[in-house]
């Protein structure tokens, strides 16, 4: 007389468990950053944080002098904006973090402008096939800053090869990272780019 065969559930209480959590964490952690199309292999996301350099490099010459596209079909040099605070931040249209941060930027240009805080934001997107879709976010968003786009010999240096945005960098009067940002929290990213800002401001020089 033949066995009979004993069926093993495949979604056991544990399993189902196990990967509610996985899927919770994909999920959190893909809303706070989206991978960019400068992304390199060797790319290490990291979600919403604020990150303080040890060194504190100051931007390199290609970026500094790199000529960069705005929407209104002007152009910028962020080594124009020497002696000043800058904050500039890269994003896409694309990205939903993005999305959810711009307003929050455009009130921080708001109450930061009178101090003489400038603010760029730079698709890292190819200006020839998002053009309009770039002009159309700023009249959305009321993007009331500088906006354009960073070209590979900008956004290269800048991401280090973390491919992650939002993507935000402190900028000081000198020419220095201060602070960098990658990924965006509605709780938290706010409140650290204020105090982050505060203190380039306070720094002498």
């Amino acid at each position: 007389m033949t066995q009979p065969q004993v069926i093993k559930k495949f979604w056991t209480p544990l399993r189902i468990v196990s990967g509610l959590v996985v899927l919770t964490l994909v999920a959190l952690f893909g809303a706070s950053s989206c991978n960019s199309t400068n992304e390199t292999s060797h790319t290490s996301p990291t979600p919403a944080s604020g990150s303080r350099t040890a060194t504190k490099p100051g931007l390199p010459p290609e970026v500094l002098q790199a000529d960069l596209p705005l929407s209104d079909g002007s152009s910028i040099k962020l080594a124009n904006y020497s002696g000043k605070v800058v904050f500039l931040n890269l994003w896409a249209t694309w990205c939903g973090p993005c999305r959810r941060e711009i307003p929050e930027l455009v009130r921080l240009h708001k109450e930061f402008e009178a101090s003489g805080v400038e603010m760029i934001g730079l698709s890292t997107e190819d200006p020839r096939g998002s053009a309009e879709a770039v002009r159309e976010f700023v009249r959305e968003l009321h993007m009331d800053y500088h906006v354009g786009w960073a070209p590979p010999e900008v956004a290269g240096p800048l991401m280090q090869g973390r491919g992650s945005i939002p993507q935000s960098f402190v900028i000081s009067r000198d020419g220095r990272i201060l602070r960098r940002f990658i990924g965006f929290s509605p709780e938290a990213t706010p409140p650290q780019l204020r105090q982050a800002l505060q203190e380039a401001l306070a720094e002498k020089g």
